[in-house]
């Protein structure tokens, strides 16, 4: 699954991911592999992803807006 993780000022991320973990305005939800689509917006938090060699990295947001479609799940971050 690809994540791209962009802000107004630059791409954050790009790249393969196992798991995708966001705060969602109505509650905080897991991406997976093959997950259905969905559009989400999403409140300050950590977003945090499992990189495709299993690393761990946390992203600080204050909002944005989740778009999963396709097995790419594309954050746009403020």
């Amino acid at each position: 699954m690809t994540l791209k993780i962009i802000s107004a000022e630059d791409i954050l991320f790009e790249g393969e991911v196992k798991a995708v973990h966001l705060p969602g305005a109505m509650g905080a939800f897991t991406v997976l592999p093959h997950h259905a689509s969905l559009v989400s917006t999403l409140v300050a938090g950590k977003l945090r992803y499992e990189a495709a060699d299993g690393q761990s990295h946390t992203v600080d947001i204050t909002g944005g807006i989740a778009d999963v479609d396709n097995d790419t799940v594309a954050v746009c971050v403020y």
